[in-house]
């Protein structure tokens, strides 16, 4: 993947003693004069598609680093970096290469931000359904009334649902409503890449004044910080600082704080201080709802009625996906001069077999059944005697028929710590040791149910 350079080295291509604000003024001309170029160069619909989300980022050398959104990266780059290259070596002497990276891990452009704010990531352009509809509340009320509303807010749910969509559409409002607040959004994966290369060169005060003199602090994927001890470290004491001054706070992760189950427990306490939100998967309205927006944004007419239903229901993870998959489709009637209809999806995108259970489900399937007991029991708070047993043995099983780690294997079993699952193994392991022999003949009745169904799904 390409790496960009850190902003100060944008300046290379300007005057030496420039402002870093002109520098960036100045690439921004730049880009605009581009993106004039390419408008005419093109299809109107393929500009608005393909084209007009691209970022300039920063400049080194003969290079300008471009950022661009994962799902359209890979497309833009095969098929119009010679075109973006042309129209760059018309209106800028010195800058000759374009290279590409992802739009999240963009280094800072201006004050509102540690990274670069897709600027289409607002609240207007946010589709709410019943999965994600208090997510949305309660993020646009910390925009309109930062740490007056829920501080810290805490967004969680897995990768692609819309978390750094609302992350990012607090700070778009922030900067266009209260351009006095100083606001900064980043990953945690660049706070902590930020702070490494802080103790590598000037030390650590710069990077404390730019990230705790400030009103709002908006972390993406905050299970990024687990098992960085330094970086957990210097972050609590950012999140302390902040939080004492009466600034805001949003962070979001993919689980919730408890299942962070290797960050340090302060951090993990502080983070349900105040409002916790689940973003869930979006239901088949809302796909419908957000396919439609997008191909009216595209402006790609749609051959027949049912075809985004078609494409709704063949892809139900996330957002992020059924964005992909509908530019591949968009795609594929582009270039083969086809319709977009239902039969183009179906051959686009195919139905995905059912995936087989995991290992770690077929084991708590059989430890459920042994006991007669529905699997849910395995997983959930029950302390009852028999799903406590059932769940014991199946943790048992799993790390000893597994790979996976404490933590991991906690994830699997309801968010519960590596403590707990710790404690459930060397139960069983002192009951067979002990004699028990009720659960010896359990574990070994068990190890060859779940073989014969490892094998007979193999």
């Amino acid at each position: 993947m390409p790496q960009v350079p850190d902003q100060p080295t944008a300046r290379a291509l300007y005057e030496g003693d420039r402002s870093d604000t002109a520098a960036q003024q100045d690439l921004g001309s730049i880009w605009q004069a581009v993106t004039e170029r390419l408008r005419v160069s093109v299809p109107d619909a393929t500009f608005r598609l393909w084209l007009e989300p691209l970022r300039a980022a920063a400049a080194q050398g003969d290079t300008l680093y471009v950022k661009a959104p994962d799902g359209i990266r890979a497309w833009v780059e095969r098929r119009y970096a010679a075109l973006i290259s042309q129209a760059l070596t018309q209106v800028e002497v010195g800058l000759r290469e374009v290279s590409f990276a992802p739009l999240e891990s963009a280094p800072g452009t201006g004050d509102a931000s540690g990274a670069v704010l897709n600027p289409s990531y607002t609240f207007d352009r946010f589709v709410i359904g019943e999965s994600n509809r208090l997510a949305h509340a309660a993020a646009l009320a910390v925009a309109e009334a930062p740490a007056e509303a829920y501080n810290p807010l805490f967004l969680h749910g897995p990768p692609g649902l819309g978390k750094t969509h609302l992350l990012a559409a607090i700070a778009n409002y922030l900067r266009d409503s209260a351009p006095e607040l100083n606001v900064r959004y980043s990953t945690a994966e660049g706070f902590t890449n930020e702070f490494v290369t802080a103790l590598h060169a000037s030390g650590s005060e710069e990077f404390k004044r730019r990230y705790r003199d400030i009103d709002v602090l908006l972390i993406d994927d905050v299970q990024f910080l687990e098992g960085k001890r330094h970086t957990e470290e210097e972050f609590f004491h950012t999140f302390n600082a902040l939080y004492e001054a009466g600034s805001q706070l949003v962070l979001s992760a993919d689980r919730i704080p408890s299942e962070l189950s290797t960050l340090a427990a302060r951090l993990r306490d502080r983070f349900e201080w105040g409002l916790t939100v689940a973003v869930e998967p979006p239901n088949l309205a809302t796909r419908l709802i957000v396919l439609r927006r997008l191909v009216r944004e595209a402006n790609v007419e749609v051959a027949d009625a049912d075809a985004l239903g078609v494409l709704a229901h063949r892809i139900d993870a996330n957002i992020r996906q059924l964005h992909g998959a509908l530019t591949s489709v968009i795609a594929h009637a582009s270039l083969r001069a086809r319709p977009l209809s239902s039969e183009l999806i179906k051959e686009v995108i195919p139905v995905e077999p059912q995936p087989r259970p995991s290992a770690v489900e077929t084991i708590q399937g059989a430890a459920a059944a042994s006991f007669d007991l529905p699997h849910s029991s395995i997983v959930g708070p029950s302390r009852a005697a028999a799903p406590l047993r059932a769940r014991q043995l199946a943790i048992y099983l799993c790390r000893e028929m597994t790979d996976l780690s404490l933590p991991q294997l906690g994830r699997e079993f309801g968010g519960r710590d590596h403590a707990t699952i710790l404690n459930a193994i060397r139960r069983i392991e002192k009951r067979c040791a002990d004699g028990d022999t009720e659960t010896c003949e359990q574990l070994q009745r068990l190890r060859e149910n779940i073989h014969s169904q490892l094998d007979a799904a193999a």
